[in-house]
């Protein structure tokens, strides 16, 4: 008979919920080099790329769009998007979205950007 390890279960809206603040993503899980995160957006970001990786958003709750140079893209609760790396893009949320994002560990938020925006890396909740 094998043995089975009690796996943590991470339940998205009790951490959405220890979040107050916009913008900030918080580390819920990390797979090999991969880090699970969250995070609540309102209102413009930064025009940013990831010269290195693709980033991914899956929307939790609400409506994200991601501008482009010449393009947007829609993404709604229950959908996805994958970035891909060297796309210049800025998340835009008219009202609060809850999103999940998958990223390289130590990718910073800003990409290539900085400014007021980036976030500290590798803060868990």
């Amino acid at each position: 008979m094998s043995t089975c390890l009690t796996p943590k279960v991470v339940n998205f809206n009790e951490k959405l919920d220890l979040i107050s603040e916009y913008w900030q993503p918080k580390v819920i899980a990390q797979m090999n080099d991969y880090q699970f995160k969250i995070v609540k957006i309102l209102g413009d970001f930064v025009m940013h790329t990831h010269a290195s990786t693709d980033e991914t958003f899956i929307v939790l709750e609400g409506k994200l769009r991601i501008d482009f140079k010449d393009d947007s893209v829609c993404i709604n609760a229950g959908e996805m998007y994958v970035v891909p790396a060297k796309t210049a893009h800025k998340p835009y949320a008219e009202n609060e979205v809850k999103l999940l994002l998958i990223e390289p560990c130590g990718l910073t938020n800003t990409g290539d950007e900085g400014g007021t925006r980036t976030a500290p890396n590798d803060i868990w909740i």
